[in-house]
Order: C-alpha cells, then sequence, then structure tokens
C-alpha cells in the first residue's frame, strides 16, 4: 500500500509500513503519529466484536492520552449513544458539538492536572474493511473548539487509518488461507479481540508468552493441566484451549471436582446404569460421555478422592470407561483439560494423589502467572471491571484515582483477578453510596478500594477490611523502605528524578507525552531531562 506524504513524512509513512506485520506494534505507533499532528488530548482506535449480540461490542486496539484501564474497558454499542452514533455515521467523520447532551464515553478518563474530568471537542469517524464495519477511530480534546478548521486533516487519517486496517486483514486472511493449505504462516498478525467473558486480558510479557503457548498446545489433543494460584483465570485459559481447538464445535463440559460427593464422584465422571444403587432408577451418562467429542475441564482435580483417581487412569490412558454397576466399557473421545491451585508433585511426594495419574494430567502443564507479576495488566483488568460497575450503577462514567492506581499495582493481591473484581464492585457500592458522582463520573480512591494500607493492615484493625489483610507469605515480599543513598545531594536528585521518569514510562507503556503530563512537565523539557540524566539518546 502506498500512504500519502501529505499525510505523513515519509519516514513516518515508511516506519508504518514496516510495523505492518504486527498489529501490536502498528496501532500503538499510528496513534503516537496522529496525536502528534493533530490537536487532541486523547485518542483511541477501537474495533467491532459482535460477539454478545446484536448491539455488538467495541474493543480497544490502542489508546494515547487516556488512563491505562481504558484498554480493559468494553464499550457495548447501546450504552454508549456517541460511539454508536459514530459507527453508524455514513458521510465519514462525524464531530459534536459542544453543547451535546450525549455522555461522552471518555469523560474522567483523560488524565489531566487541572482535574478537568468532561470532553468538551469530540469528532469520531467509523471505519470499514472492504464493505464491512471494522471499528471507530476517536479523538478528543478538553478545550472547546480545537478541532476547528482541521476536518480535511481528520478524514485523511481516518481514510489512513481504514487503509491499515484493509492490509492488515487481508494479510491474515493470507495466511490463514496458507495454514488451511497445510502451509506454514509467515506472522502471526492481529488476536482476536478479548470477550467479556471469554479470554484473558492483558498484554504484559508473562500473559503473551501463556496466550502463545496455549494457542500452540491448542492445536493438539495433549492433556493438559492449567496450574496457578486461586482466582488467576484458569478456567478462562481452559476454555480459550477448547475455542481454539479442533474440538471447538463439540462441547466443552466443566466438573468442579471439589463441588462432587465422595459417594457421587464416580457416578457424575462415569455415569451409571438402573439399579446400581439406591435412587439410580435409570441409566444416566456421566461427564466423560457428555464430553464425547468435545474437552472435558476438571476444575480443581486435586480434591478428587484417591479411589477415584484410580478408575479414572484408564479413561486418561486409552478413552475407556465402565459406568458404575455396569461390566460394558464404553470408549469416548474427549480432551482432556484440568486445573488446580494446589502443588501435585507434593501431593504425590505425601501420597495424597497417585503418581500415574499425575503423570497422565501433566502431559501439558501450563502456569497461569499471579496478578502481581502483570505488571499494568492490573489496570486492564481494573477497566473491564470498572466499566461492567459503570452500566450496573447507571453512571455516565467510573475511574480511578492517580492514588488508586499506584496503590493497585503495588498492593500484592492474594486473591489475584477474583479480588481485584470483588474489590472494585465493593469499592464503587461505597464511593456510590458515600459521595455524590460529580456529573454522573465518579472517581474510586484508595479507601474506597479498601487498599489505603497497601494489605498491611491486619483483618481485626479498626479501619481495616478482609480485603487488605495480605498472607504473611506475600507481605514478606513487600520491600522495605529504602535507606538514603550514600550520595552528593546533586547525585542523588538525579538519581531520584531518573527512577521517577522510569516509573512513570513503565506505568503509560513507554509512552513520553502520557509520562510528561503526569509528572507535571512539558514534553520538550521531559526530553531534555531525560537526556541530561542519560535516559534517551
Amino acid at each position: 500500500m502506498v500512504i500519502s506524504t501529505t499525510v505523513l513524512p515519509l519516514a513516518e509513512a515508511g516506519a508504518l509500513l514496516r510495523a505492518l506485520d504486527d498489529p501490536a506494534q502498528l496501532w500503538p505507533l499510528l496513534l503516537d503519529l496522529m496525536a502528534r499532528h493533530l490537536p487532541c488530548d486523547a485518542c483511541a482506535l477501537l474495533r467491532h466484536d459482535s460477539r454478545l449480540g446484536e448491539e455488538g461490542l467495541l474493543v480497544p486496539l490502542a489508546t494515547r492520552g487516556l488512563s491505562p484501564d481504558t484498554l480493559g474497558r468494553r464499550f457495548e454499542l447501546g450504552e454508549h449513544p456517541r460511539l454508536q452514533a459514530i459507527a453508524e455515521a455514513e458521510d465519514g467523520p462525524l464531530r459534536f458539538p459542544a453543547g451535546c447532551e450525549l455522555p461522552d464515553p471518555y469523560d474522567g478518563l483523560i488524565p489531566d492536572l487541572r482535574e478537568r474530568l468532561h470532553v468538551h471537542d469530540c469528532v469520531g469517524a467509523p471505519l470499514s474493511v472492504d464493505g464491512r464495519p471494522w471499528g471507530v477511530l476517536t479523538l478528543d480534546a478538553l478545550n472547546e473548539g480545537r478541532f476547528d478548521g482541521w476536518d480535511g486533516a481528520i478524514a485523511a487519517w481516518a481514510q489512513l487509518t481504514a487503509d491499515l486496517a484493509t492490509a492488515v486483514e487481508r494479510r491474515a486472511a493470507q495466511d490463514a488461507a496458507m495454514a488451511a493449505d497445510g502451509g506454514t504462516p509467515l506472522r502471526i498478525l492481529d488476536d482476536p479481540p478479548h470477550g467479556l467473558d471469554f479470554d484473558p486480558v492483558g498484554s504484559s510479557p508473562a500473559m503473551a508468552a501463556l496466550l502463545t503457548e496455549v494457542d500452540t498446545v491448542a492445536a493438539s489433543d495433549l492433556v493438559v493441566l492449567v496450574l496457578g494460584e486461586t482466582g488467576v483465570g484458569k478456567e478462562l485459559v481452559a476454555r480459550r484451549l477448547h475455542a481454539h481447538s479442533p474440538r471447538a464445535a463439540g462441547p466443552l463440559v466443566h466438573v468442579n471436582c471439589a463441588a462432587l460427593p465422595d459417594a457421587l464422584v464416580e457416578s457424575e465422571l462415569f455415569g451409571h446404569v438402573r439399579g446400581a444403587f439406591s435412587g439410580a432408577v435409570a441409566d444416566r451418562r456421566g461427564k466423560f460421555e457428555l464430553a464425547d467429542g468435545g474437552t472435558l475441564f476438571l476444575d480443581e482435580v486435586g480434591e478428587l478422592p484417591l479411589a477415584v483417581q484410580a478408575k479414572m487412569l484408564r479413561a486418561l490412558q486409552n478413552g475407556e470407561i465402565q459406568r458404575v454397576g455396569s461390566d460394558r466399557h464404553i470408549t469416548v473421545d474427549v480432551r482432556v483439560i484440568a486445573a488446580t491451585n494446589r502443588d501435585l508433585a507434593a501431593e504425590v511426594r505425601e501420597g495424597r494423589f497417585r503418581a500415574d495419574v499425575y503423570h497422565r494430567l501433566s502431559v501439558y502443564p501450563l502456569r497461569v502467572p499471579p496478578l502481581r507479576d502483570r505488571g499494568t495488566d492490573i489496570l486492564r483488568l481494573a477497566g473491564l471491571f470498572l466499566e461492567r460497575n459503570r452500566a450496573r450503577l447507571g453512571l455516565r462514567n467510573l475511574r480511578l484515582s492517580a492514588a488508586a492506581e499506584r496503590r493497585m499495582l503495588a498492593y500484592p493481591w492474594p486473591g489475584n483477578v477474583r479480588e481485584l473484581e470483588h474489590a472494585i464492585g465493593r469499592g464503587a457500592i461505597r464511593a456510590r453510596v458515600a459521595r455524590p458522582p460529580d456529573g454522573g463520573v465518579l472517581t474510586l480512591t484508595p479507601v474506597d478500594l479498601g487498599l489505603e494500607d497497601l494489605g498491611l493492615a491486619d483483618p481485626g484493625q479498626e479501619g481495616g477490611s478482609a480485603m487488605t489483610a495480605a498472607m504473611p507469605a506475600q507481605r514478606s515480599r513487600l520491600p522495605e523502605p529504602p535507606d538514603l543513598p550514600e550520595l552528593p545531594l546533586r547525585d542523588a536528585v538525579e538519581d531520584l528524578e531518573r527512577r521517577m521518569i522510569r516509573e512513570h514510562l513503565a506505568r503509560h507503556d513507554g509512552n513520553w507525552a502520557q509520562t510528561a503530563r503526569s509528572l507535571g512537565l512539558d514534553r520538550s523539557n521531559l526530553f531534555r531531562l531525560a537526556r541530561r540524566l542519560g535516559l534517551r539518546e
């Protein structure tokens, strides 16, 4: 494709073309250039995901100038009339008047040192690929009239974005066709958007490595053992394994092994015949039979009694099961995925889990990283839960204060994603009851979330909460306050400046403009300071 140099200088156009092979780099680069060339405080690229019904869903692919949790939010068109109007626009970019009464989905999500919460100039453009709706591009400014006279430039950028999306989709289709013909795709292009209840959300190196491994093993029939602490999302990994496998059209049968009574666990897994025991008034198929042709997910597999483990060995080995009370063997075609938060190897050593069953289950182990090891994924997941609670409470927007973001990144999250979800839900209710929202925008603080003590408060301490009481082992991992450096004052100040810039850069995924805003500096001044400190060439 050719990028007109009337939109971009030749060097920047070349950078976009080189990034076409990797949309994970392409879309952030595109928005970086857009923010540099257009007078916007924020811009975002969102893609349609129609899996949730007729109204559709917009999933952010990249943002600039918006709070980090925005990438985790999911915007249902029926709940966001501005985005719906943009998606349905037929004549190119749509600009909303300053006095427009339609709520803006980004109110409160543009970090601003003067605490201005509401967007005052907004323009958006629908994007299509080969005549089909693909997504939307949005540009926002906190000051009224910022986009006056920029209609032509905005239309040109929207067209460039649509052209790049078309190129990405066509290359993805070519790769899919090559794979179907038995060839090997030359590149991995664009992962499907993460749905609300479908895929694990995150872009940290730990999650990226996990998802790559999940998609690799999904194509096989290997037994997979999903390991990880409670609340990390093991079930979502199992669902993704099934959805990306050749068995996706077959059933996915979920069994919570911890919830099965000892007396009935064998019947639940393998079925029974009439008269096998008191109350067995008819033949009944077990979970292995129900999953025939598909996937059986054994959640909390470490809770299975030893006697049942022995009977499951044959099913894992060659697909043979036997209903309770029957002498007949039944062969089933089932792919088994198991999950546990226990250390099964230690359970084997202690005699609480059979070694032969363990080795059958752990053909391909996958470890889901705990939330504390996923960096800014915490804020992206927070965005997902903030949007859910915003819709539930009928708010224009629900946001995190800067202090809440810092505390969330420091807290160890012993309950992982499940604890984060519950904390935001409780915090939203507490804040809604304690104070009215500012124009429909409600800001959550560390106190609302129960993070005022970074998880160091005792469970019974006045003002503390059960949520903030981290486990002792996790408390011990928190760093001690550093000693004052043995440096001259000037060197110590420079060391502090260097560490602060690095921390803010990491928090904003390497975006210098957002880093400058968060530090209260002009971007050019930040560049000069970074060069002096050896952080930028």
